[in-house]
């Protein structure tokens, strides 16, 4: 894990006050920087040493072969894995031809700092060289949230003890050599060197190369500029071959004297333009970048942030380590998808290699409700890619002898890259998960032109699905058979409940907008029988109850399974998937992450408070948490079911999920959705924010130790601001375009809310708490009262 001590809690930075080699490639995940089209993983500016080198361009992949130990029918053949592309980063120090490298000489001081209001990582160091010359270099990196193609660093060298000769080598570097992570071999020499050389450009300061991928045939440029600025005396070239380019600037300085650099790199990549486009896409980037100067996009920087936090920002008083997480969090979910524009959110978002950069349905699940309330444009965009891929959803659909579009599980460009279908292609909740995130961007932002344009198609086709995946039975009720939900340790199974429910809204809100659009409606070929279809299975979907026990079941005979030994279950041996066979945790009642607990956060109108108390209480015994994606859903309901304090640890555990490296794996990337479930853990848990129907409601109430909590969302065009305390909640409005009032629910009473009407309401006393939930053995979060 990162040790706690190598970053200090302060409200608005991540610091590293020493280099801990042990985990460099834990912290470059961490501070790693992007914009949701470009991604750099916070590798040292000299290159060496490295825990895992990462470039990243949102889509930009290689194609590989999927094996089989028995191929199948409807089998994927190729999957598609994120390709480090063209290195900009590097940046080698020479002093008086001792190349700086901290695992040599003397390191004095080493300072990283991620700055989530400048959206920069800026490091200082001191450095006394074998031979004893002492310099001291600063340098700030971004990636531009306002010119997309343009990540950016400035770079000063100072020597401190005496004169000295410096020599700065500034790199793009294409097929840099990755550690081994493929155990097959042919995966492994596919994507060792992925990038074929098809030009390169050198110029006295800077360059451009440009290559494409062997198999999937994308093309990519990368090109470099640089401004030196120096007292001393200097001089400078650039020199290079196909797969590299390196400027050198070389000077004398006296101690006082610095050395001055600032490098803009820009990329570009298509499946489609021609080089010579690609070559001039990345021209005219640089020259914007020169023309806005470095301190033109820091300034730009702070002013996109700024914009941001006013209306995303959530405050939290009595626990400042949360405070710090979920700022954290929310700076890295606006990173993976503020500029994807028509791309997906990867679950590592742009941070690392995990997954093979594959995104799947905790984007629409998990991140997609923060932007939604946030940054509503990118959420728009994720959808409208989604749209975008629909063909390939229905030729899915098609080729597994179904209607409508059966969305991949995990895809990069849309097709289907899941080798393993039980936990793949029959996970066909995600086309659910995927409307619900288009029903409820409309919801929430009144747009309609959207809602026509992608919205209409995406519930349409997905509708479909169901009812041709699904069937009545000769009593009239609705089954979904032989899916997989959620939790990924109970597989192919009839009527999970989180999947049904998911579904019936899906075919509901297809019904509604079949019937809002109807000229759009008559032209997808659905008339009045296939709404009364919809409609119809819809209102008789099965949902299994086991009465004995007072619970719904996840699905149909979950509860006469048998039981898992957790008593005489090894801590060592979690995950359980790592360490048992998946026939045995198939056949047995263990629960990998919240399923029918999920069910009840999003179809929360379908359970009374009794039965979600109930449920909560008979699942948490069950669950272990061997998922990033559990932690926040089980927050939310422990505070719904009135257990603040337990809400309370696993908003802990989803905010520090990477900060603290609690799955030990944020080496290949960040779990944005566990960063995304810390808004949700807050905003939805501890505030009680719903929007059921497009009805926005809020049930607040905080654990003891949280004494103040403050968080703003946008709703249909206005900023809502909601401000709690341990006995009442104030909310007001700020205007913007749209209505100019807020009719909300509070604790079960309709208030309206305008601009120059503040609202302050009471919290209620919890009348009624639901019985004392219990983990399995060793699988308690930890505590927060304890932790600080």
């Amino acid at each position: 894990m990162i040790r706690e001590r190598a970053y200090p809690v302060e409200p608005w930075h991540v610091r590293e006050t020493r280099l801990d080699l042990d985990v460099l490639a834990q912290s470059e995940s961490v501070f790693a920087l992007s914009n949701g089209h470009i991604g750099l993983r916070a590798n040292l500016d000299e290159g060496e040493p490295h825990g895992l080198p990462g470039t990243y361009l949102n889509s930009f992949y290689e194609l590989r072969p999927l094996p089989y130990a028995e191929a199948g029918y409807g089998f994927p053949e190729s999957g598609q894995t994120i390709v480090n592309v063209t290195n900009g980063k590097p940046i080698r120090l020479l002093v008086d031809d001792e190349p700086f490298d901290v695992r040599y000489g003397d390191l004095v001081s080493h300072e990283r700092v991620l700055d989530m209001r400048a959206g920069t990582l800026e490091r200082e160091v001191e450095w006394v060289s074998p031979a004893g010359r002492s310099v001291r270099v600063r340098s700030t990196r971004l990636v531009s949230f306002t010119q997309r193609a343009i990540a950016a660093i400035a770079y000063e060298v100072e020597p401190v003890n005496g004169p000295a000769r410096v020599i700065v080598q500034s790199e793009l570097v294409a097929n840099e050599q990755l550690p081994p992570t493929k155990r097959d071999p042919r995966v492994a020499a596919l994507l060792e060197s992925p990038l074929l050389a098809e030009e390169e450009l050198t110029q006295e300061l800077g360059g451009l190369l440009i290559h494409s991928t062997k198999t999937s045939k994308l093309r990519m440029a990368a090109a470099m500029e640089h401004v030196v600025e120096t007292e001393g005396r200097h001089m400078v070239k650039t020199e290079g071959n196909p797969d590299w380019l390196r400027t050198t600037v070389a000077c004398m300085l006296e101690p006082g004297q610095k050395l001055r650099i600032v490098k803009f790199i820009a990329y570009g990549w298509s499946s489609r333009r021609s080089v010579p486009a690609l070559r001039d896409q990345v021209g005219a980037a640089l020259a914007s970048a020169r023309l806005t100067g470095w301190d033109g996009l820091v300034a730009a920087q702070r002013e996109y942030l700024d914009a941001f936090w006013d209306h995303s920002d959530v405050k939290v008083e009595g626990d400042p380590e949360v405070q710090q997480a979920v700022r954290f969090a929310l700076f890295h979910v606006l990173q993976a998808g503020a500029r994807a524009e028509m791309r997906p959110i990867a679950s590592k978002g742009l941070t690392g290699p995990g997954y093979d950069g594959h995104t799947f349905w905790d984007s629409e699940t998990f991140v997609l409700p923060v932007l939604t309330y946030t940054q509503p444009d990118a959420a728009k965009d994720v959808l409208r890619w989604r749209h975008a891929t629909l063909d390939l959803a229905k030729e899915r659909a098609e080729t597994l002898g179904l209607r409508g579009a059966a969305f991949p599980w995990r895809t990069i460009r849309g097709h289907e890259c899941s080798a393993y279908w039980p936990a793949g292609t029959a996970a066909f909740h995600i086309a659910a998960d995927i409307a619900d995130a288009a029903r409820r961007y409309v919801l929430a932002t009144g747009d309609e032109d959207f809602e026509h344009d992608y919205g209409f198609d995406l519930l349409i086709e997905t509708a479909r699905l169901w009812r041709s995946l699904g069937h009545h039975d000769r009593h009239g009720r609705f089954h979904i058979d032989g899916v997989t939900g959620p939790d990924e340790y109970t597989a192919v199974v009839d009527d999970n409940i989180y999947t049904n429910l998911m579904a019936q809204l899906n075919l509901y809100a297809a019904a509604d907008v079949a019937l809002k659009y109807p000229d759009k409606a008559r032209a997808a070929g659905v008339d009045d029988e296939e709404i009364a279809g919809w409609r119809d299975a819809g209102a008789a979907v099965h949902l299994p109850y086991d009465h004995e026990l007072g619970v719904h079941q996840q699905s149909e005979g979950f509860t006469r399974l048998q039981e898992w030994d957790f008593e005489g279950t090894p801590q060592e041996n979690y995950p359980l998937l790592l360490n048992y066979p998946y026939f045995d945790l198939y056949r047995k009642q263990v629960v990998k992450q919240a399923d029918l607990v999920l069910a009840m956060l999003w179809r929360g109108d379908a359970f009374s408070d009794e039965e979600k108390a109930r449920n909560f209480a008979y699942y948490e015994a069950r669950t272990v948490r061997d998922s990033s994606l559990s932690a926040c859903t089980q927050a939310v309901l422990a505070a719904e079911t009135g257990h603040l304090e337990l809400a309370h640890d696993y908003l802990g555990e989803a905010a520090l999920m990477d900060l603290h490296d609690l799955h030990n794996n944020a080496r290949e990337g960040l779990h944005v959705a566990s960063l995304g479930g810390s808004w949700i853990s807050l905003v939805m848990g501890l505030g009680g924010m719903r929007d059921h129907g497009g009805q926005l409601s809020f049930n607040p109430r905080l654990p003891e130790r949280i004494t103040r909590m403050e968080f703003a969302l946008l709703w249909r065009g206005l900023r809502l601001r909601v401000d709690v305390r341990s006995d009442e909640v104030t909310y007001s409005l700020r205007n913007g375009t749209g209505e100019k009032s807020i009719t909300l629910v509070h604790h079960g009473e309709l208030v309206t809310v305008s601009a120059d009407k503040p609202v302050t309401m009471g919290i209620p006393e919890r009348t009624h708490v639901g019985p004392e939930p219990h983990q399995p053995a060793g699988r308690a979060p930890a505590r927060r009262a304890s932790s600080l």
